[in-house]
């Protein structure tokens, strides 16, 4: 145990020493500085602080534990987000940098109004802060404790492990979004993905070994020729994720999530141009193409390794971690987890402090702050945010064992109106705010009353995806009485940064795409799914696609 725990000191500190010797130099003194990174971020930092912002103990737990129960077809609230990012990265982070954004709310002024705007600052804030913040610190507590076994190595309750390991990570995560500003938070991202993908892959090779008796063939062997059906990623209505769902409200979701959301743009808000933050962008894509093997492939082989009987599922992952990986590695993996904890609190803690104090605080305070004045009290309004989160965490454990699909749930509230809101405000110049506003409070309404009030028998993304098409078409008719004069899009460079595309943003989109749609199949009754399915064919036939897209597409030399 205390070879784990001193391991994991090691790694940690060593993490924070070379964030520290990265940033210390760094001008932190301006909103461009402290919210921005100075809009100096490169490509494979802004890939892997978005990659690292999206993954937490809430995945690595509980997606495998769904594979560990059922099949891979949870693998459609992970790997079908390279859509919504190739369209990020051709359509919207052109606009985002044009206009010099530093919050996603921004938009919503420029399209809308001001007060449309600040219902959806207060919406983010909201969500943010009483509910992604919190979980993240209160699964990540979880983690630490099944993992480290804090009650009988410390002699505390539960209750006590949970609360004094959600201070810690708060505190630590903390540290690095008040004082550190964004470059620190996506300087650290960037080392603690390196440490995650090490990490992460150590769990399947030392599984696969584990169960070939030291053969990793062996072990291959055994989890593609039995049991195969668990393969699968084309989920059944019986299943976690029905393959319908992907196009309803699984992928208006996604598009909240990975073009819309705060936390994940402002990475690409602090690019130092537009080919920096396209790159990072798709390489945010490519890895996220490959979380089945982090993500589900464990869930797995804690089937063939645990059997079938492990309760609660959630318990899967962190027993395997323990039976198969050895004790000297503990800690680094440990190091890892904890890395993916603080990347979710950190980003979101910095997110929500930039969107109070760039979209809420100048219409709460008619005080005029200096640039000094505004990021000091940007560091007390983040010490605050931080120690809310941090007190309500812990009352997640008085909850109902539903923490995670109520989570789910409650974010319908948020996501699915400012996706609509963008759809009409980027395809429509005549909405008005007023109609924007109004469509919002009957989303609202409407979602409380068929999830909460009369509890419909429906799966929720379903209701979700429902909700999306209303919430459009509510808004363009009510925009036919309640008009704007036209919306001109800006062509003006407020960002002042180069809006030169990469030359290769349209040929590497394609790829991505034509590659989600591969694993697809590789992960089906064609492909690994079934006895009489054929992997090696999926996987010829895509080479063959591959080199015909790069051919046609690939840019033309000058």
């Amino acid at each position: 145990m205390w070879l784990t725990i001193s391991s994991f000191i090691i790694v940690t500190a060593l993490v924070a020493y070379i964030s520290w010797l990265k940033t210390k130099g760094d001008d932190l003194s301006t909103s461009k500085g402290y919210f921005l990174a100075g809009r100096g971020l490169g490509g494979l930092v802004i890939g892997c602080s978005m990659v690292l912002t999206s993954l937490s103990t809430e995945q690595l737990i509980g997606v495998n534990a769904v594979s560990y129960k059922g099949n891979f077809s949870v693998i459609a609230w992970t790997v079908p987000t390279v859509i919504p990012l190739c369209f990020l990265a051709l359509y919207m982070l052109p606009r985002y940098l044009r206009n010099g954004y530093t919050t996603v709310p921004e938009f919503f002024e420029s399209r809308f109004d001001r007060q449309t705007r600040l219902i959806m600052s207060t919406l983010f804030l909201i969500f943010y802060l009483l509910i992604v913040i919190p979980t993240a610190l209160y699964t990540g507590a979880i983690a630490f404790n099944k993992i480290f076994n804090l009650e009988t190595a410390f002699g505390l309750s539960y209750g006590a492990a949970i609360t004094y390991t959600v201070i810690a990570i708060g505190v630590v995560g903390a540290i690095y979004a008040i004082f550190g500003g964004l470059k620190a938070v996506a300087v650290s991202d960037t080392i603690n993905a390196v440490i995650l993908v090490i990490g992460a892959l150590l769990v399947p090779f030392f599984a696969l070994m584990y169960l070939g008796d030291g053969s990793f063939s062996a072990g291959l062997h055994t989890i593609t020729t039995t049991h195969v059906d668990k393969w699968n990623a084309i989920g059944s209505e019986t299943d976690a994720t029905p393959w319908p769902t992907i196009f309803t409200g699984i992928m208006v979701v996604h598009f909240f999530y990975w073009t819309t959301n705060q936390a994940i743009v402002q990475r690409c808000l602090g690019a130092k141009d537009l080919k920096s933050g396209q790159k990072g962008i798709l390489i945010a894509a490519l890895f996220l193409l490959t979380l089945p093997v982090i993500l589900n492939l464990p869930g797995l082989l804690s089937f063939h390794i645990l059997g079938d009987s492990v309760n609660p599922i959630d318990a899967s992952y962190p027993l395997l971690v323990n039976k198969v990986l050895p004790t000297w590695l503990q800690g680094f993996f440990i190091a890892a987890l904890f890395g993916a904890i603080l990347s979710t609190f950190n980003s979101f803690l910095n997110s929500a402090a930039t969107i109070y104090c760039k979209d809420l605080l100048p219409s709460i305070s008619k005080k005029v702050r200096s640039e000094e004045e505004l990021i000091a009290y940007a560091k007390k309004v983040s010490t605050i945010m931080a120690i809310v989160t941090m007190i309500f965490a812990p009352l997640l454990m008085f909850g109902t064992d539903g923490i995670f699909l109520i989570t789910k749930r409650f974010a319908g509230f948020v996501n699915i109106p400012i996706v609509a809101l963008f759809a009409v405000g980027l395809f429509n110049k005549t909405v008005s705010g007023l109609a924007a506003r109004i469509a919002l409070l009957a989303h609202v309404i409407l979602y409380f009353c068929i999830v909460w009030v009369f509890q419909v028998k429906l799966n929720f993304v379903y209701v979700m995806g429902g909700l999306f098409v209303f919430d459009v078409v509510l808004m363009l008719v009510l925009g036919i009485f309640l008009k704007r004069e036209p919306y001109v899009e800006n062509t003006v460079n407020k960002g002042d940064v180069d809006l030169t595309n990469w030359k290769y943003i349209k040929v590497t989109s394609i790829s991505l795409i034509l590659g989600l749609f591969a694993l697809y199949a590789f992960l089906s009754p064609i492909g690994l799914a079934s006895e009489t399915g054929n992997p090696s064919v999926v996987l010829g036939v895509y080479a063959v696609l591959q080199v015909i897209v790069w051919f046609v597409f690939k840019p033309k030399a000058e």
